[in-house]
């Protein structure tokens, strides 16, 4: 994922910075279906920059429109169309009289790690989030496989912060959600999803859950460690929280986390909205329940991997590249293989045990690298095929498409957060 739509980073932009594409990248394939890399721009209005997407477009599955300002009904599941407009839920705010969780922190490090040591650190001029990769060029022949030369192993820190409800007891285990883009530095306002437990918990709509906060490894796209991280197709960041983190979260805030795969849940934006559903696909033994804004299941992983080199995009679409070996999916590994291919992988595998709650913009994001016109950069084309792959295999998911939002748009989310951690967790009893 590219986080230029958000607020965090256009301060970056407007002191000089350059700006992403968001429009047709040039030489792109835009008029031969039958052909490697096809852009498809059939009902996009690009009088806005990213282009502004009709819900009604035939690609896209079919969904119930909402009237303005409702969400779907509670436990509702399937496509649905929100917005334009977007007030925030009361939930959002802080309330008199709720027993606030505490908070604790710890700083990790790469030196201290294994599965993601040393870092992957990218030089981009002139401190400008993702500058070099605006600049950047793709192999010969292949439109899709990005060449990062400023990239280079380093050193990454992060914070891990823990909430723990007030009405935990000390002893028991609890059920937990893992939450990427957190710390007080991320992308994601961890501060709001905190406010929101404390009155969920309070009102008996969601269990006495531990939240577990867990900031980026730095920087942003390929070439960078939270892209190396987030945008992987595999199981290793699902194996990295497992092994590295929540063993420190445990011993840190004193709590026991439960081992029951549907007392656990997954959440991001983006790209660790991407991030959150590739740990409960490939380790559905640790992960149900997933929740994700404008996840990023396009093109995204780096290094380009010759076994999968549509990334996430070929969980639900096929590789949009000239023809290329069969693919195989074991555990954590995807490899070449000479029966028929693995992808699309949610269509070419058995269901899996996943609840998934996932939004995505009218606005979202669309080619912002100007050198990668390689057919799977459009992300509301991708999460319109995600929940249509979803909905083919009888997955239980909602879905939502919101009018006159952004790139993870913080409207939307402060509308919907409640809601959409009341659905994740619905139908959960301890055990």
């Amino acid at each position: 994922m590219l986080l230029y739509g958000a607020a965090t980073v256009s301060t970056a932009f407007a002191q000089g910075c350059p700006h992403p594409n968001g429009g047709i990248p040039p030489g792109a394939n835009t008029t031969d279906a039958s052909a490697p890399f096809f852009i498809e721009t059939n009902g996009l209005n690009f009088n806005t920059t990213p282009p502004t997407r009709d819900p009604a477009n035939p690609d896209y599955p079919p969904a119930t429109e909402l009237p303005d300002g409702t969400l779907p009904a509670a436990g509702a599941e399937g496509n649905f169309i929100i917005g334009p407009t977007h007030a925030p839920a009361p939930e959002i705010a802080a309330e008199g009289g709720t027993p606030q969780g505490s908070v604790q922190s710890f700083t990790m490090s790469s030196d201290d790690g294994v599965i993601f040591s040393p870092g992957m650190i990218r030089d981009d001029p002139n401190d400008c989030l993702n500058a070099s990769l605006l600049t950047a060029r793709t192999q010969a022949g292949d439109r899709s496989d990005l060449v990062v030369t400023t990239s280079h192993s380093g050193r990454w820190t992060r914070t891990v912060d823990i909430y723990v409800p007030a009405q935990y007891v000390r002893g028991s285990e609890a059920p937990f959600i893992v939450v990427g883009d957190g710390g007080p530095a991320g992308f994601f306002d961890e501060r709001q999803l905190f406010t929101v437990l404390d009155n969920l918990i309070h009102t008996h709509r969601l269990p006495p859950l531990i939240a577990v906060s867990i900031g980026a490894g730095g920087q942003d796209a390929q070439g960078s460690e939270r892209g190396r991280e987030y945008d992987a197709v595999s199981g290793a960041y699902a194996e990295w929280v497992e092994r590295e983190v929540l063993p420190r979260v445990e011993q840190q805030a004193n709590v026991k986390l439960t081992r029951d795969p549907d007392g656990r849940a997954t959440m991001g934006i983006s790209s660790s909205g991407a991030a959150a559903f590739t740990m409960a696909w490939f380790r559905p033994d640790l992960y149900h329940r997933v929740l994700a804004y404008s996840p990023t299941v396009v093109n995204q992983q780096w290094p380009h991997s010759p076994a999968l080199p549509g990334g996430a995009w070929e969980y639900h679409s096929k590789w949009a590249g000239p023809a290329v070996p069969g693919r195989s999916v074991t555990g954590i590994h995807v490899t070449k293989s000479e029966a028929e291919p693995a992808s699309p992988l949610i269509a070419a595998n058995p269901v899996k045990p996943i609840r998934f709650w996932f939004e995505v913009g009218d606005q979202d994001l669309f080619y912002p690298l100007p050198s990668l016109p390689d057919g799977m950069h459009d992300w509301v084309l991708a999460d319109e095929r995600l929940a249509k792959s979803l909905g083919d295999r009888g997955y239980h998911y909602q879905f939502i498409f919101a009018r006159n939002a952004k790139h993870v748009d913080k409207a939307t989310l402060a509308q919907t957060l409640p809601e959409a951690l009341e659905w994740v967790w619905k139908g959960y009893s301890s055990r």
